[in-house]
Parts: C-alpha cells; structure tokens; sequence
C-alpha cells in the first residue's frame, strides 16, 4: 500500500506547495509534459503524488480516492457538507491566503455592515418586487454566513468567474467572493462590508477520513513534514 498525495496540478499553489515539501526533505516533481499529470515523490518511500485542479481535491478525499490533499480552505468547507466528518487539517501551509469578502456598489454610502445590507434588501424587495441579488460561487459559505447575521431578504445567484463584473452587468446587486489584495474590487467600484470576512482561507494539507491508507507510512510522513 501506498499514500496518495494529491497537490494542485499547475500554477503558483503547485509551486508553493513543490517548495513547502521541500523545505522539509520530501521532493516532489512533475514528470513529463505540462500536458501530463504524473509526478514523483522522493525523499520518503511509499507516497504517491497525485496532480489534480485544487477543485477537485475535496472531492477526491470525501471520494477516499486520495488519502492526503493540498487545497484552500474555502474549497474544502463549500464543497463538503459537514466537512470536519470526512476530512482532517494537518497542516496550515502559510501561502495561498485569501479572504472571503461580501462587497457592495461603493455608492451605497449608507451601506457598510450587515445590519445595514439587512435593511437595505428589505427595502430593495419592496420597491423591486424580487430579492436582492448577491452573486457568488460560494452558496453553502455565504447562507451560512448570512442565516448567522439574521439577513433574510436575498438571493443567491451563481457566478464562476468575473464575479466583480456581475453589478455592472446588472445581474446582481451584491458579491461575495475572495480577494486576496482588494485591487479588483477597486477596479470595479465595490466596497467591502465591514467586520470580518465570511472565511480566511490559506493553503492546507488536508487528511481523509474515508480513504484505507496505510498507516505505516502515514506516520512516516507526518514525522518527516515535522507534524
């Protein structure tokens, strides 16, 4: 038996992560092509790496398809219902931050928290006849976030990609989305509520609860990695 490590497939989190092993005397390498999937794990006997889209890795570890996965936070907990059930934190990696922010127009001067969205979508419905729209591709996140706040009076509509441009387009009053710098949502003349975000996220190595790893080698590794 072996353990499979998943790890994003390309990209500036693949990098991140090749150097976070690194650091810690496991080597992992992309073997072929940029086209090709494979890799090698040197520095410890019996790991497997396994190149995936970092959206697939919360899949493939509820799936037990992979015993050991590298992606963000926010991933994990919108695509995996009672995520904490089928998947363990190992280890907070120290890169891929980014926080998931709700943001408005920033004309809505009288809008900076969310009390005051709650008002405001109330209001919105009784002159539009129809919900305030929020835009965004993290629905389990936000609802929960929202439901908490006590705001009622939404809808989420989805949005998977370019989510700063859903206002301007008119098909959303609202997003919720991740930032890392803010500089897009500037762009684009949106404001951040105020309080903290809905998440912060980060890189993290996650461990299935689902997969039949082999122990042996699991503990080997998390002596290597220092965990």
């Amino acid at each position: 038996m072996s353990v499979k490590l998943g790890v994003p497939s390309k990209g500036r989190l693949m990098e991140d992560t090749f150097a976070w092993f690194a650091k810690r005397g496991v080597t992992l390498a992309r073997t072929g092509s940029d086209r090709e999937y494979a890799g090698a794990v040197s520095g410890i006997d019996g790991v497997e790496l396994v190149l995936l889209s970092a959206g697939e890795i919360p899949r493939e570890l509820v799936a037990g398809r992979i015993d050991l996965g590298v992606t963000g936070t926010d991933l994990v907990r919108e695509k995996i219902p009672l995520w904490d059930e089928k998947v363990e934190p190992l280890a907070e990696m120290g890169f891929g931050f980014a926080d998931l922010i709700l943001a408005v127009p920033r004309f809505w001067a009288d809008v900076s928290s969310l009390d005051d969205l709650d008002a405001v979508a109330a209001a919105f419905r009784a002159e539009h006849g129809f919900r305030l729209r929020i835009a965004t591709k993290y629905h389990r996140l936000v609802r929960e976030h929202l439901q908490a706040a006590g705001v009622a009076d939404y809808q989420l509509v989805d949005s998977q990609g370019a989510t700063e441009g859903t206002i301007k387009n008119l098909t959303a009053e609202a997003i919720a989305d991740i930032t890392t710098t803010g500089a897009t949502l500037e762009a684009n003349h949106l404001k951040i509520l105020s309080g903290e975000p809905i998440l912060r996220s980060q890189a993290t190595l996650f461990a299935s609860k689902t997969s039949n790893m082999d122990q042996a080698v699991l503990t080997k590794l998390k002596a290597k990695l220092g965990l």
